[in-house]
């Protein structure tokens, strides 16, 4: 099983970023997906998820109405958008696989 996110970058607050996860060495339709994200000194936290087949999303009250999780299981990818971006989005991004298996993280601060 292989996660690969890309995406992160540095960005000024109120700006976008769209993450992508790109997942290889399982059956990525058969499985729900979820992004995680940890802030320096803070637990590693749940930010969103979608079923295997993208019909049902759940978020943290933090990012509701600013981040959209999707999903396209034809290229085996989970996309986070992100708008309105906060200094307290400030954290590396993980792409989890209901699998059990995490990715590597891509860095998100969100600074002036």
């Amino acid at each position: 099983v292989q996660l690969v996110e890309s995406g992160g970058g540095l960005v000024q607050p109120g700006g976008s970023l769209r993450l992508s996860c790109a997942a290889s060495g399982f059956t990525f339709s058969s499985y729900a997906m979820r992004w995680y994200r940890q802030a320096p000194g803070k637990e590693r936290e749940l930010v969103a998820g979608i079923t295997s087949a993208g019909g049902r999303t759940n978020y943290a009250d933090s990012v509701k109405g600013r981040f959209t999780i999707s999903r396209d299981n034809a290229k085996t990818t989970v996309y986070l958008q992100m708008n309105n971006l906060k200094p307290e989005d400030t954290a590396v991004y993980y792409c989890y696989a209901t699998i059990g298996s995490w990715g590597q993280g891509t860095q998100v601060t969100v600074s002036s």
